[in-house]
Order: structure tokens, then sequence, then C-alpha cells
């Protein structure tokens, strides 16, 4: 039996730093336009350092998307069952909305792997994020059957949350170009009109 020798500090520093200038090539160029010489020149190591962490440029990018799925996941994990229907799928919107302030590099690197055919992850789509969805789905489909939640379909409920907060990262030149914001107070006025919309929505008669 084989162990792994664990990482030393300074390795583990190493990896975060190549996983992070990947990030931001990756979310920049998309995957098929960059390049190894691109991410160790961003991480500021040579590019035979950058290749005794990560054996391939398909390595580095499946290592960020595997993170990035958890981090993604997390907050649709979060939706109470238990709780107050309506408020749990505001407080999802705005957190949805909040990553996507926060990480747009991560949003778009998602965004450009499901464009692409999601060659990297479809594993993880046709597994754990279709089994969370249902699972939600089904937990949406009971509080409308209690008379708790408008009628609406779950599944395009939960796709429309995730197009209405992703798209200010996705589509983050298009929204700058119209809004002409300052740093980020576009997403302000977005958190008011989505937590309304969906409220209004979604809000029995």
């Amino acid at each position: 039996m084989t162990t792994t020798a664990p990482q030393t500090r300074i390795q583990k520093r190493n990896r975060e730093v190549i996983l992070n200038a990947a990030l931001e090539v990756f979310s920049t160029h998309g995957f098929r336009g960059a390049t190894l010489d691109q991410i160790a020149a961003a991480a500021g190591l040579s590019k035979p350092n950058l290749l005794y962490y990560f054996s391939s440029k398909d390595a580095i990018h499946i290592a960020l998307l595997e993170g990035l799925m958890e981090t993604w996941l997390a907050p649709l994990k979060e939706i109470d069952p238990k709780g107050e229907p309506v408020e749990e799928l505001v407080a999802y919107v705005l957190h949805k909305l909040q990553m996507a302030r926060d990480f747009p590099r991560e949003s778009r690197l998602f965004a450009n792997e499901i464009v692409q055919g999601a060659p990297r992850i479809a594993p993880q789509i046709d597994g754990p994020l279709k089994a969370l969805v249902d699972e939600k789905a089904a937990e949406i489909t009971q509080w409308v059957d209690e008379g708790r939640l408008a009628p609406v379909d779950p599944h395009h409920l939960i796709f429309s949350i995730w197009a209405t907060t992703q798209h200010y990262a996705d589509f983050d030149v298009q929204v700058r170009g119209i809004l002409r914001p300052n740093g980020t107070e576009h997403f302000d006025t977005a958190s008011d009109f989505l937590a309304a919309f969906y409220r209004r929505a979604l809000t029995p008669a």
C-alpha cells in the first residue's frame, strides 16, 4: 500500500499560487486559449516548476473545477426544507448574487466549461449536481403542494435564479457598459430588484 506524503507549507503555497494564476488565465482566455506558459508566468514560476505540481493544463483545470463545484453547490445545500419557503429562496437568490459579486472569475470559469459542453465536469453534473437539484426541486414541490409557495416549476425556478444572478459576473462587460456603475454599486440595486422580484413571484396569492 502506498501513501502520499503530506505537502509542506511551501508546496501548499505554490499549489495555491498556481491555481489562483490559472483561475485568472482560464477565466480570461478560456480553456482552449490558455497555455501552461501563461499560467506559469502569472504564477511567477518556471514551467518545469509548475509541472512538478500539476502534470498538465487539464490537471490544473480539473482541480479548479472540482473546488469550484463545492463552492457553487454550498448555497443550494443551505436551503432549509423546514424554513419559510419564500424567505429561504430569496436568501438563496441573494447568496448567489453575492457570489457573482465576490467570485466573478470562478463564475466565468464555470460558464466557459459549460459552453464547451462540460468535457471535464460532465460526471459531476450528471451525478452530484443533478441529485442535489432534484432533491431541492422535490422540496420546492412540497412547499407548492402545501400552499406555502406560489405554483412554480421547481427546476426552471432554480435555472432562473442561476441566470439572473450569475449574469452579473458572466456578462460583466455588458452590464458595466450599459449601467456605467461606480465600482460594484450595481449589485446593491440588483439585490433590491431580485429580492422584490422573487418575493412577489413566489408568494402565494
